[in-house]
């Protein structure tokens, strides 16, 4: 995944509330993702991720659930600064501000719970 240049990020419209897609270069960091958002604050899809951090990636064919923040200068210094050397490494740009995604794990089952497939409902075992 972190060969890829670019992935799909789908935010909520803060006014709107319908899906708002964009196409945005990322990096990997550890189980995470950071884009950087090169107009700052102005950009829609941060004030988006503001409003409601819950957003969608697509990096190829792979989608993928996720909740979003951006980063805060002062707080994440040591992160801010370590993504902005890999993207600059990556693609020789690592300015803007930076917006951490981290994927939503699915649930696994709770080996204890069956579902009944006649009623649908859970069982304790």
């Amino acid at each position: 995944m972190a060969d890829k240049k670019v992935l799909h990020l789908t935010t909520v419209g803060r006014r709107t509330g319908l899906p708002r897609e964009i196409e945005i270069w990322f990096v990997v960091q550890g189980d995470r993702l950071y884009l950087f958002a090169e107009t700052g604050e102005a950009a829609a899809w941060v004030k988006n991720i503001r409003c409601n951090p819950e957003v969608a990636v697509r990096i190829g064919e792979r989608p993928i659930s996720a909740t979003a923040r951006v980063l805060d200068r002062e707080i994440d210094r040591e992160l801010w600064d370590q993504v902005a050397a890999v993207a600059a490494r990556k693609y020789g740009w690592g300015d803007g501000l930076p917006a951490e995604i981290t994927p939503i794990k699915p649930r696994t089952a709770d080996p204890g719970v069956t579902i009944n497939p006649s009623d649908g409902h859970a069982r304790t075992t």
